[in-house]
């Protein structure tokens, strides 16, 4: 028994996850769908490619991670199904798997083609429903990637900002803001750490100035700010009991400087 993870954009209010989890169930019923989340913002490949970065370890080795973050939903762009040493992927060709696939490196890409395994008709606008979750439910059945489409060597990638680096600073940008108002960078902490090394430090964002690490979120007054490393390993900036989003006016992009004193 096989579990398929979900990430889409498809939000709780309409009926799109559900009929996702339907056509996967109808075509295998034993399977087990987990949702990392359908709050992704809508057409966000970023945020969704840094959840499912941020998540797909977690899982039990063989699960199919299914993403459904497409804003060329019928348009051209491939469709994709890849399989690692622990796990496949299933999603469009927009860059969305890129940075998960640099940790996890493809042993085989196939660009899905094979009208067998498309529900018909197929949805101009509903790739999800007609064609990716087909094709997640019988890859959990164990059926032969091959026989999905032809086999490719390349896949989309995705242009991320880039961390820089200068003999007394470090730059980075925030790149995902939770539902708490936390604001994670794209620096992560083995960077930091070997940036730093034991010297004394400031992290600057907007207006404030954080002098040291926090280890817990109430490691400093109420509705102060503070740096933590996070649960998945990057420097976050956030409130005690509040949202640094708010706080501090910060959206995705803005900077996060690190300064060795």
């Amino acid at each position: 028994m096989r579990l398929i993870s979900l990430i889409t954009d498809f939000g709780l209010k309409d009926n799109f996850v559900g009929l996702i989890k339907a056509v996967i169930l109808k075509i295998n019923p034993k399977v087990k769908i987990v949702d990392i989340s359908h709050l992704v913002k809508p057409q966000d490949i970023k945020e969704a490619a840094f959840i499912l970065k941020s998540s797909f370890y977690y899982f039990p080795k063989g699960t199919v991670h299914l993403v459904i973050v497409d804003p060329g939903v019928g348009t051209e762009r491939k469709k994709l199904l890849v399989k690692t040493k622990n796990y496949f992927f299933v999603a469009p060709d927009n860059g969305v798997l890129a940075p998960t696939l640099k940790k996890e490196k493809p042993i085989k890409i196939i660009q899905i083609t094979n009208p067998k395994y498309f529900l018909k008709p197929v949805s101009y606008t509903f790739h999800g429903r007609d064609i990716f979750a087909v094709v997640s439910a019988y890859v959990a059945k164990g059926d032969r990637l091959e026989r999905f489409g032809k086999r490719i060597d390349t896949y989309l990638n995705l242009d991320l900002p880039q961390l820089k680096i200068k003999k007394n600073e470090l730059i980075g940008q925030i790149i995902y803001i939770d539902r708490f108002g936390n604001l994670v960078s794209n620096i992560d902490g083995i960077t930091f750490n070997n940036f730093v090394k034991n010297k004394g430090f400031k992290i600057f964002i907007k207006d404030k100035v954080i002098e040291r690490l926090s280890y817990s979120y109430q490691d400093v007054a109420g509705f102060k700010p503070l740096a933590i490393i996070d649960s998945f390993g990057y420097l976050e900036i956030a409130l005690n009991s509040g949202s640094a989003k708010d706080y501090l006016k910060a959206k995705e992009g803005s900077l996060v400087k690190v300064m060795i004193n």
